[in-house]
């Protein structure tokens, strides 16, 4: 069989379905008897609210016709959105030009990014069963497997000895594990080998992280793809004898009537090629990461359109951070820097600029803010007659910077890369139509502890220093006035960030954080600060999530409430 690990783009009904035929067509000629695709592949994952288009699921309907008119021997199974009676999550399984059976996904999430109550109604049919190469093969489609109640159970009750599930799954730091063992364990109690098949690519906020699976009827992992990249993973896979041990295990067991087969060929062996099972390693947390973020920011750019990408590269080092993984998105050439000091850069900023450029071997132009800087204070001068500095001269220097990001992003098509982190957002150490003003943020979702492991990684990576190491060890700093420092304002990191993963991504109130070693009065201004920042961040670009909970579809909080940690 064959897991399509392939890119969608959402809405490209056309684009997806020339991307399943072409995939389609090297599954058959590799001799599979099954090839997978993942959910939802026909109109791209998630639709959201094109599935109130009765026009565009009509489209995909008809796409999926389209797709099982120029099926052969080789079966398919292809994700896609259906109108039957309402509208279904569906599985259409294809084979010799039609559509010969239909599964539609039972449980539909509703926490998290996942909206599907909003769009689909549960199916409430497991089967049928489709016999393909003999073997009796049961179709789900991605959280109907992660219930081990659920239609795998009553597939397997029913019959089948080969269980395939679809999916979109999104990435997260440490999901892969967690997805593996789930597997694996709805594999063993099962008793039947189990194929995963998940997306790939990036969609808006969205990172998919591929990785498909498939394992033995114990559990053991045969084969892995790669993460985050297109692949078609195509493996022989050892079917035993189904009930030898079910039937005599009183664990899990179940007692059902045999589900329907659909009698189907699958390939002829003739045309088969020997697949050895092949197990990509898994990479290590931050390296998961970098790819993560490299393809997020590729696909975003890409997907809609974008070519190049314009970074506001102070010499600090979310700007560098966010350079290097540009360049590993998209190319050097397709990276524009802009130095833009004020009478507060420091030389060794403005060197640190110019050196990381260099090294990622992206043009650097250099705009000087200071005349601007000058105009805006004097044409306030008499407003704000007889008041002293403060924030709001801090703030012009950054709002003056995002005016020409955005000038040079309209004058020569480039997308803006705001190079704010997670810490910063959160307790809205950024400025609104300044630092904030662009079209995506590369590192919404990174914490300030993380930025740094990053930035080593990708030194490592290349072997030298691609990031100076002055910008590595210099104590973060704004330069928006006089000997300034990101520790004047804000706790350490390594103490903010913990307090910010319990608040934000754990959902613990302040209480629960005080009760967990951190200072009370520390917890109180940060959590407070946090709720303060909800409308800056409401009115922020996207960035791609990594974490348990991202600022964005994740988390949504009300501007406007009462509650206090």
């Amino acid at each position: 069989m064959a897991a399509a690990q392939v890119n969608t783009r959402v809405g490209d009904i056309d684009g997806n379905v020339e991307l399943v035929l072409e995939t389609y067509e090297r599954a058959a000629g590799a001799g599979a008897d099954l090839v997978v695709f993942p959910e939802l592949t026909v109109a791209g994952y998630p639709p959201e609210d094109l599935l109130l288009k009765p026009a565009f699921v009509a489209e995909a309907m008809e796409a999926t016709q389209k797709l099982a008119a120029a099926t052969g021997e080789t079966v398919a199974v292809i994700g896609f959105p259906e109108a039957y009676h309402d509208l279904h999550n569906a599985a259409a399984v294809c084979a010799d030009g039609e559509v010969v059976g239909v599964y539609r996904k039972q449980l539909l999430p509703n926490y998290a990014v996942f909206d599907e109550q909003r769009y689909f109604v549960p199916g409430d049919d497991p089967g049928p069963l489709y016999a393909i190469g003999g073997v009796k093969v049961g179709v789900t489609i991605c959280e109907d497997v992660w219930s081990p109640t659920g239609p795998l159970a009553d597939q397997v009750a029913g019959g089948a000895e080969l269980a395939v599930n679809i999916n979109g799954s999104p990435y997260r730091r440490g999901k892969l594990a967690a997805r593996q063992a789930m597997l694996a364990t709805r594999a063993a109690d099962a008793g039947v080998p189990l194929v995963y098949c998940n997306l790939v690519g990036g969609q808006d906020e969205l990172i998919f992280d591929g990785a498909s699976l498939v394992f033995d009827e114990e559990g053991g992992l045969i084969a892995r793809a790669a993460q985050f990249a297109e692949e078609l993973l195509v493996v022989d896979i050892e079917v035993p004898q189904p009930y030898r041990e079910r039937l005599f295990a009183s664990r899990g067991r179940r007692h059902s009537a045999p589900l329907s087969v659909i009698e189907l060929s699958g390939a002829s062996s003739a045309d088969r090629v020997p697949s050895p099972a092949k197990v990509e390693p898994e990479l290590d947390d931050t390296a998961e990461v970098w790819r993560a973020l490299v393809l997020g920011t590729r696909d975003y750019g890409r997907k809609n359109g974008f070519s190049d990408v314009v970074i506001g590269l102070s010499g600090g080092i979310d700007s560098s951070l966010v350079a290097a993984i540009a360049v590993d998105a998209l190319g050097p050439e397709h990276v524009h820097g802009v130095s833009m000091p004020s009478r507060y850069s420091s030389q060794g900023s403005r060197d640190d600029a110019a050196e990381l450029a260099a090294s990622l071997g992206i043009d650097l132009q250099t705009i000087e803010i200071e005349p601007t800087h000058t105009a805006f204070l004097d044409t306030l001068a008499p407003s704000f007659a007889g008041l002293e500095p403060d924030l709001t001269e801090e703030n012009l220097q950054s709002r003056i910077r995002g005016v020409l990001l955005m000038a040079l992003s309209n004058k020569f098509g480039w997308l803006v890369l705001t190079t704010g982190n997670k810490s910063e957002a959160a307790v809205g150490y950024s400025t609104l139509y300044g630092d904030t003003a662009g079209g995506f943020a590369v590192i919404k979702d990174v914490p300030k502890l993380l930025v740094y492991e990053l930035c080593r990684h990708r030194n490592q990576m290349a072997g030298v220093d691609v990031i100076p190491q002055a910008v590595i060890e210099k104590p973060p700093s704004a330069e928006l006035r006089s000997d300034q420092r990101d520790d004047q304002s804000l706790p350490p990191y390594e103490e903010l960030d913990p307090i910010l993963e319990g608040y934000v991504e754990h959902d613990r109130t302040a209480a629960e954080l005080g009760e967990l070693g951190f200072a009370p009065e520390l917890v109180a201004r940060i959590t407070r600060l946090v709720d303060l920042a909800e409308y800056k961040r409401r009115q922020s670009p996207p960035g791609p999530r990594i974490s348990e909970k991202a600022f964005g579809k994740d988390r949504r909080l009300p501007i406007t409430n009462r509650v206090s940690g």
